[in-house]
């Protein structure tokens, strides 16, 4: 008897990825420092008035608008927050669907593998996914942990919600300040407050790779400055 020939999947059940998909791209630091810089300025915000509304020294956000500084992820949250911007605005990225609020209809949003827009610190490289599109209610993150002390940091991360972790390659640790550790192999995850400071380290050969969701908190309750 022959072998019936596979069903044909029709194309409307497939689509392509648009042809104006971006290559990847290295953010460049002091173009994001100025982004920030005339974020800050178009809301009449003195570096003193945003240091109060985010929490964010104002030597720290000095230095990061002239991009002597990379941020790590939770005062990158905490200044987007404080300016009411996307991260995608910040890196530069046109918005894929500008008139877009969390209260309108979603678009879906492509990003095709080693597209995502990179900014590059020096214990994590964060590969941000879905940058162009505007409303999120999480940042996800492709990134890759080349941290391998807590001396490497000078303090543990702080940002107020929710974080998801799931290990694509490499080993990794996650430790809290409260003294706990989780020890990652591929395939594990964990999902946490990430109000309770944490970090990550890799703890094999090489850089741990990993696929990051963060869910900031919805607040708008100030917090005082922090030292850098």
């Amino acid at each position: 008897m022959p072998k019936a020939a596979p069903k044909a999947v029709p194309k409307a059940a497939t689509q392509a990825a648009p042809a104006s998909q971006p290559g990847a791209g290295q953010t460049d630091h002091k173009a994001v420092g100025a982004r920030l810089r005339e974020a800050r300025k178009a809301r009449g915000l003195t570096l003193v008035q945003l240091s109060e509304q985010s929490g964010i020294a104002v030597s720290t956000i000095s230095k990061a608008e002239r991009g002597d500084i990379a941020l790590t992820y939770d005062k990158f949250a905490a200044l987007a927050h404080a300016l009411q911007l996307d991260f995608g605005a910040l890196f530069g990225r046109a918005s894929s669907d500008p008139a877009r609020t969390r209260q309108t209809p979603m678009t879906p949003a492509f990003t095709a593998s080693g597209k995502q827009m990179i900014y590059d610190t020096p214990n994590y490289e964060y590969g941000m996914l879905a940058a162009d599109l505007t409303g999120k209610r999480m940042v996800p993150m492709r990134a890759h942990v080349r941290a391998r002390s807590l001396a490497d940091f000078p303090d543990y991360i702080r940002h107020g919600g929710e974080e998801f972790v799931f290990l694509l390659q490499g080993a990794l640790e996650l430790r809290f300040e409260n003294g706990t550790a989780y020890a990652l192999t591929p395939g594990d995850s964990l999902y946490f407050d990430s109000a309770v400071g944490h970090v990550y380290l890799s703890t094999g050969e090489g850089d741990a790779e990993v696929l990051v969701c963060c869910v900031d908190a919805d607040t708008d309750a100030p917090r005082p400055p922090e030292a850098i």
